[in-house]
């Protein structure tokens, strides 16, 4: 029997190897991980629900058909942890928000119903900012996450308990979802690896919605090859979402495996630069431009100037469609209901439902949002931010035609303390400085780690960015920069992560 520490530094693509070759059971690796989430969860705070029992009838089911010589796919067995952002008919979805406490939805979501049929082992739920508003989980109803390198400091948002189940060992792969940076920025300060697919290359239906033409689901894991092979499992077209798109996915696992950057254009955008980056951020990128040279790519300097205006078009795009899809929580469906004494009105009732049910992150975003969509501001507010999506888009044409992929810091600091902006939402939106412009324009990005920031010691990302429906590239280079940092420290960057 393999040592329970040992099952946990495993990579996913090492367990389902192991469980395929009858090394290990789907039993004894999801009882491995079980083990560690007792150990350390207390003090990480990662996941919201933990389905112990549905877990370990998931690896009984994997090591049945393993018995019966069945064929296995290439993540069966592999543990995972679940955004609480997807609805799960066996567990409890509540998108970090007390409106949906203990809400158990009666359908799985699309994502859900395909990492069951691919035999991935659900652990549970993760914990994440209310209705995926944030950039620190600290806007959870249900209390903030850690960050494994660092307990006094942020995992990232609005998925950082995904990211910290990942750098804590309580998971190999996990599940995220991206409207302005929500994979990308917590896989970046908790030196993983995280994926914003191409928008509709990964279902939306069943994920509760937050900005719907922005909302992406994605893959978390920590190495680049994980991400590859739960990217295939979790994309591909679904009738059930009309935004999705009906092309086969990307040959994300082959790029993986064959990461080059030989011959590739890469374009370093100066808009992402500037004010407000952290110097080790700054060097650390400026390590791995020059990295990418060493490996046979050429850089190119690129001016994108709409990136300037990113940020302020998303705080009204975002809020918009929130203030729109937040509308059905009205205490007469589903969900909390307070004040219905009988003799209220249901106008009254909906009040002071969402009054107890919404945070404030929540409120301010339903209220920014209702008033730019309000009459007499539609078209000065929320049509001119439409207008700016589009010069965003365009920007990146012009950029794709001079190169194949663009890189930037995936966010301008390294992970800061738990309440250090909790009274600044401005400071807050800032670290997504980096990551908006790709959701505006609906285009594949990746964040992997690229070092330690020299003055605190902390994780620094490096974000990847490819056209629409090009996500292979982000995965070719990916690898090939993974591979590098490998080779120069003998080891992944994770393995410096503190112990809890």
């Amino acid at each position: 029997m393999t040592d329970h520490s040992t099952i946990i530094k495993l990579t996913a693509a090492e367990i389902a190897a192991r469980i395929a070759s009858g090394e290990l059971t789907a039993v004894e690796v999801t009882e491995a991980h079980l083990a560690r989430i007792d150990a350390v969860d207390e003090k990480v705070h990662a996941f919201l629900h933990v389905d112990r029992e549905g877990a370990l009838a998931q690896a009984r089911a994997v090591d049945a058909k393993k018995a019966a010589g069945e064929k296995l796919g290439p993540l069966a067995g592999v543990p995972l942890a679940l955004k609480d952002i997807f609805t799960t008919e066996d567990m409890p979805t509540t998108v970090g928000s007390k409106i949906l406490e203990g809400w158990i939805p009666p359908y799985d979501a699309t994502l859900t119903k395909k990492l069951k049929a691919a035999d991935v082992v659900i652990l549970g739920k993760t914990n994440m900012d209310e209705f995926a508003m944030g950039s620190s989980t600290e806007n959870s109803a249900y209390g903030p996450t850690g960050n494994p390198w660092d307990l006094t400091r942020i995992p990232g948002g609005s998925g950082g308990g995904s990211s910290a189940a990942l750098a804590s060992y309580e998971a190999p792969l996990a599940i995220g979802t991206d409207t302005g940076g929500s994979i990308r920025q917590p896989a970046a300060v908790t030196g993983t690896v995280g994926v914003k697919p191409t928008y509709g290359g990964v279902s939306r239906y069943g994920m509760v919605a937050f900005s719907s033409s922005l909302d992406q689901g994605g893959p978390c894991a920590r190495t680049v090859l994980d991400a590859a092979l739960l990217h295939e499992v979790i994309g591909g077209h679904d009738p059930m979402d009309s935004t999705s798109i009906d092309a086969p996915v990307p040959p994300v696992v082959e790029a993986a495996r064959n990461g080059s950057v030989e011959g590739m254009r890469v374009g370093v955008v100066k808009q992402f630069a500037g004010e407000g980056y952290q110097a080790g951020v700054v060097q650390r990128f400026n390590e791995s431009v020059e990295l990418l040279k060493s490996l046979g790519a050429t850089v190119v300097e690129l001016d994108c100037p709409s990136f300037d205006l990113a940020l302020s078009a998303y705080y009204l795009i975002a809020p918009s469609e929130c203030s729109s899809n937040l509308a059905r929580f009205d205490a007469m469906r589903y969900g909390l209901r307070v004040g219905d004494d009988g003799t209220r009105s249901a106008e009254d009732v909906t009040a002071l439902t969402r009054e107890a049910g919404f945070g404030d992150e929540v409120k301010r975003r339903v209220i920014l949002g209702t008033y730019a969509l309000s009459s007499g501001y539609y078209d000065a507010y929320y049509g001119s931010a439409q207008k700016v999506r589009t010069l965003i888009t365009q920007d990146f044409e012009k950029a794709f035609e001079q190169v194949d992929v663009i890189v930037s810091p995936t966010t301008p600091t390294t992970a800061f303390p738990i309440g250090e902006r909790a009274d600044d939402p401005m400071a807050m939106y800032l670290a997504d400085l980096c990551t908006i412009p790709t959701n505006l324009a609906g285009n594949s990005a990746m964040s992997l780690p690229c070092g330690l920031a020299p003055e605190d010691g902390l994780p620094v990302g490096l974000q990847i960015i490819a056209p629409a429906m090009k996500d292979d590239r982000l995965y070719k280079v990916g690898a090939a920069v993974e591979a590098a940092f490998v080779e120069k420290w003998g080891h992944p960057l994770l393995e410096e992560a503190p112990s809890l």
